[in-house]
């Protein structure tokens, strides 16, 4: 995306591939200088959801 919106030439195929692995790096630039940080997250799909539903309930 670049200032909100789709880039004009994007091609979804490499970024399905990409997508697939167990770790994704999103890189933003905010205009506030140099910065880093590193947010990890998990899996909060319908089917994650389900599976711990199921043996919590």
């Amino acid at each position: 995306a670049k200032n909100g919106e789709r880039v004009e030439d994007y091609d979804e195929t490499p970024v399905e591939a990409h997508i697939k692995g167990q770790y994704i790096d999103i890189v933003a630039d905010l205009g506030f200088g140099d910065g880093a940080a590193t947010v990890w997250t998990c899996d909060l799909t319908h089917g994650y959801i389900s599976i711990n539903a199921d043996y919590r309930s």
